[in-house]
């Protein structure tokens, strides 16, 4: 009895490299030059600018009144931590707060429907100051990340670690959040009167 033949898998047809030299010259790939580096070319390097509102770690711009800026999750979990959000951003800065909420974060809470319409009825709250949005797209994460890059006036609060962790990266930008049914705050220079944690 003759051998079956077994039929071989992901098998590919051998290409020909355009480098071959069986190929005709004018349909061969070019060989890259490279350029040989001149030891006394000047190198340029990106440096980015930091405002001159920063005095090292030191924030200038921040003071009271404090604008807060507030992430959805952290509207979310003061609402489980029965928590209202004015009064304690005020218990936990010793000073007027006046939190505020971006377009994204709105059409975000919107999104999350029904089940979480007192979030949507506290960040209509007239003491929250809205700010308009004027990019394309509604991910809140890389609008509140902008604002505060642009705008170094504010405080971001979120319980989003992501988040967190892409913040920290930016200088003079307090972040605040919520542990043991609190308000904290991270990277707030002393000279303010808030507490430090």
């Amino acid at each position: 009895m003759g051998k079956q033949k077994t039929k071989k898998f992901a098998a590919m047809k051998r290409m020909i490299n355009l480098k071959d030299h069986r190929i005709k010259e004018k349909d061969r790939a070019k060989a890259k030059e490279k350029k040989k580096k001149d030891p006394s070319e000047l190198k340029e390097r990106e440096v980015t600018k930091y405002p001159s509102c920063l005095f090292f770690q030191y924030n200038t711009q921040l003071g009271p009144p404090y604008h807060v800026l507030v992430d959805t999750n952290f509207i979310n979990f003061s609402i489980k931590a029965k928590l209202d959000i004015v009064q304690s951003m005020m218990d936990c800065l010793y000073a007027k707060c006046i939190p505020c909420i971006t377009d994204c974060v709105m059409a975000e809470i919107e999104k999350l429907g029904m089940k979480y319409r007192v979030a949507l009825r506290i960040a209509k709250d007239p003491r929250f100051e809205r700010l308009p949005c004027t990019h394309k797209g509604t991910y809140a994460d890389d609008c509140l990340v902008q604002r505060v890059t642009q705008h170094k006036c504010y405080i971001l609060a979120t319980v989003d670690r992501d988040l967190k962790r892409r913040i920290r990266k930016i200088p003079g930008v307090p972040i605040m959040y919520i542990s043991n049914h609190r308000y904290n705050i991270e990277r707030m220079p002393d000279d303010y009167g808030a507490p430090r944690f």
